[in-house]
């Protein structure tokens, strides 16, 4: 008997503790908000229930992409565009996504090395996320930390990505508009325009411009673009981030994208085709979680590579095994 009372306690204090996050998330609170993220980040089945119920109160915020590769300057030219736009009086978020520690699971470099003095800003909100081994460069949780910052009433949403060259593809598929940075002497920038990272920018900005090579740079971006086809035409901008060079026109660059998006009706298939690309996600996730529920199918999955491994069965079969199991 005390142990029902004592769960049922729990319980209404888990349900009081979602109302009040609720409400203050609705009002602007940036604990509520913190507080949201790390259950989503620890993957707490309350936090979904949350965001369900709040999702109405969404797709207000604008969503800005910063990807580029690691020296690119990203987190300089974010600290500086959103000082900019708080001179607007713009409600910012910025998350950072961040290598993850294999101690910690957590953020490495964490917002305590990035944008001090935005810290203290009332109208900047910061979290770093670690990437947790994603390829495409954002954490499984960034696309629902984008969620509970709409409700905050972000204006804008910034997403600075790890930095990790071309496997960073998702950012695309989460944001409105994609911002890359490159920067002249990280090596042959010809090869890093043909890995095919060129297609994810919307905006080009070419940061530490006053270096020997930038204008090299921007000739080869711009070559590259003019072969590409579509009815959005990237800019190219040089930016000197550190000495506030170049950031009102990167700001332009952006405001005259999101202009052209709503005008050709580009933005509203975007949002969709991002809202297809999370549900297969979201499928995807709970489809490998069903495959290897470890106290269901691990020892099963172990024999199956035992037997490809010793090529008493091909990988193929292995996985049709798997999937009939399930049916």
């Amino acid at each position: 008997m005390r142990l029902f009372v004592g769960f049922a306690k729990k319980m209404r204090e888990s349900g009081g503790e979602s109302m009040e996050i609720r409400e203050r998330l609705l009002k602007g609170d940036k604990r509520a908000a913190a507080r949201l993220i790390t259950m989503i980040e620890n993957n707490e089945a309350e936090a979904v229930e949350i965001l369900k119920d709040m999702y109405g109160h969404t797709g207000k915020a604008y969503v800005i992409g910063i990807t580029g590769p690691p020296g690119a300057g990203k987190s300089t030219l974010t600290d500086k565009l959103v000082k900019h736009l708080r001179k607007q009086n713009k409600k910012i978020a910025i998350i950072a996504v961040d290598p993850t520690s294999p101690f910690t699971g957590g953020a490495i470099l964490g917002d305590r090395v990035r944008m001090g003095d935005l810290n203290t800003d009332p109208g900047v909100f910061i979290r770093s996320m670690g990437a947790r081994g994603r390829l495409g460069g954002l954490s499984e949780a960034t696309r629902a930390a984008v969620k509970v910052l709409d409700v905050y009433g972000a204006d804008y949403i910034f997403i600075e990505t790890v930095g990790v060259g071309q496997s960073e593809i998702d950012i695309v598929k989460t944001c409105d508009t994609t911002l890359m940075v490159m920067v002249p002497g990280l090596g042959d920038d010809i090869q890093t325009i043909k890995a095919g990272i060129m297609e994810i920018g919307d905006v080009f900005a070419v940061n530490k411009a006053d270096r020997d090579g930038a204008r090299r740079t921007i000739t080869e971006i711009n070559m590259m673009l003019d072969f590409n086809g579509g009815n959005w035409r990237p800019p190219v901008i040089p930016a000197v981030a550190i000495n506030n060079e170049g950031i009102d026109d990167i700001l332009e660059g952006i405001k005259n994208h999101m202009d052209h998006m709503k005008e050709t009706g580009e933005f509203n298939k975007r949002r969709i085709a991002n809202c297809k690309f999370e549900i297969i996600d979201l499928v995807r996730q709970r489809l490998m979680n069903t495959l290897l529920d470890k106290s269901k199918r691990e020892k099963r999955i172990n024999e199956l590579s035992g037997m490809v491994a010793s090529r008493e069965m091909d990988p193929y079969t292995a996985q049709e095994t798997i999937f009939n199991d399930i049916k």
